[in-house]
């Protein structure tokens, strides 16, 4: 038996795996899938598209900027960028999130520069099959379409009893009220 010298082997190794590339998960195109971020604002279990969450952070260390609205926490520095940093809940329900250790924001790009937006929870990614999608009506039962939310949320599932509402940080992002923290 005669062995291959050491780079041969790899070189062998190098052509075999480069001529079998399975796709990996979220490159696999399966029809009536939705893909995206999972996370918490008050009781809501919402979710919001891949394409529009830049980046999840930790809340890093925030300025008050005097005059703004309530629901605007301020401007945090993240890698030399001045980033607003907005309580969602606060804008969405009127009512300020309590701060903890642990507590991430989403990156959320918008016209101008990004924007982050405190959450209460992260969940990571989910992924719903059209057979979990509910009516209009059961989203409106189950509360996800209340007050403000209404403009945000225009479809929801049901995964293990648990109600999803697939949130629009896009049209967040473009809305007028939001675009202008000013008080």
């Amino acid at each position: 038996m005669t062995l291959k010298p050491p780079f041969d082997v790899l070189t062998d190794y190098e052509r075999r795996s480069l001529a079998h590339v399975p796709g990996l998960p979220e490159q696999l195109d399966a029809p009536g899938l939705w893909r995206g971020v999972g996370y918490r604002i008050g009781d809501r279990r919402l979710a919001s598209t891949f394409a529009e969450v830049v980046e999840i952070l930790s809340l890093p260390q925030v300025t008050h900027v005097p005059g703004s609205q309530p629901w605007m926490l301020g401007l945090a520095n993240v890698r030399g960028n001045l980033l607003p940093i907005v309580d969602l809940k606060q804008f969405l329900e009127g009512e300020r999130t309590v701060l903890h250790e642990g507590q991430r924001i989403l990156l959320v790009r918008q016209p101008g520069g990004d924007v982050a937006v405190l959450i209460d929870e992260l969940y990571g990614q989910r992924s719903f099959h059209d057979q979990q999608q509910i009516g209009l009506e059961e989203v409106a039962e189950q509360g996800l379409t209340e007050g403000r939310y209404a403009y945000f949320i225009d479809r929801a599932y049901r995964l293990d009893d648990r109600y999803w509402g697939i949130f629009s940080l896009d049209r967040l992002a473009r809305t007028p009220e939001f675009r202008q923290a000013a008080a």
